[in-house]
């Protein structure tokens, strides 16, 4: 299903798992330079199966030209032309917005991103902490370290990763004891992700395996 959440500005469509007036905990998902993909749309419906209530906004709701064919060959260079004309700070504020949508419903709450939504919602946490972040290979974290998140955190990066410096990353991170950090061995850049060309089994089924006990241990569902 679908909603719209008021941002001052104009309405940002979100997509929802479950039903807001649920006593589940909710959890905001950040998408990936793809968008609000299939693969997104499945790790939502996977969070929701384990007791959350989650949403999905469509970040890139305020540009003109954003569709994407999964199956196209130049699809990684027709999302990079794309996320490079959002307006970082805006997407900052509507994912805010969408936080306190769910914060407003009086449970707990927590971050879940991948890739380009994995360094938005350390953003996002470092200005509207959430209980919990759990962050896939944040793409933005290189210029994002400064900032003093709060939330109890999970990060996965693979040491394959060609696109992020994970050896300067880690030590970063690691000054902050709320911080949980794995690293997986043969696994680059967006190895969650299904799609050939990024997928690592092995480290995408472990991680998700470590993703589940962090929830459980830290935003604790009925289920639980």
């Amino acid at each position: 299903m679908t909603l719209e959440i008021d941002t001052g500005s104009g309405s940002l469509p979100v997509h929802e798992w479950g039903n807001a007036d649920a006593q589940a905990p909710g959890i905001l998902l950040l998408q990936e330079i793809f968008g609000v993909s299939d693969y997104i749309k499945q790790r939502a419906a996977d969070l929701h199966a384990l007791g959350y209530y989650v949403i999905a906004p469509e970040i890139y709701w305020r540009l003109d030209d954003t569709e994407l064919d999964e199956s196209s060959p130049d699809l990684l260079e027709r999302a990079m032309g794309i996320v490079g004309r959002l307006d970082w700070d805006l997407a900052v504020k509507d994912s805010v917005t969408a936080l306190e949508y769910l914060r407003a419903r009086g449970r707990s709450t927590g971050v879940v991103g991948f890739c380009f939504g994995g360094g938005l919602g350390f953003n996002v946490a470092a200005v509207s902490s959430p209980d919990v972040l759990v962050s896939y290979y944040g793409s933005a974290l290189p210029q994002l370290l400064e900032l003093d998140v709060t939330a109890t955190s999970l990060h996965h990066f693979g040491n394959d990763d060609s696109y992020l410096d994970v050896d300067a990353i880690v030590p970063a991170l690691g000054r902050d004891d709320r911080a949980e950090i794995h690293r997986y061995d043969g696994a680059g850049h967006a190895f969650d992700n299904p799609l050939p060309a990024f997928h690592h089994a092995e480290a995408s089924a472990l991680a998700w395996r470590r993703t589940e006990d962090f929830l459980a241990r830290n935003l604790p569902t009925s289920q639980g």
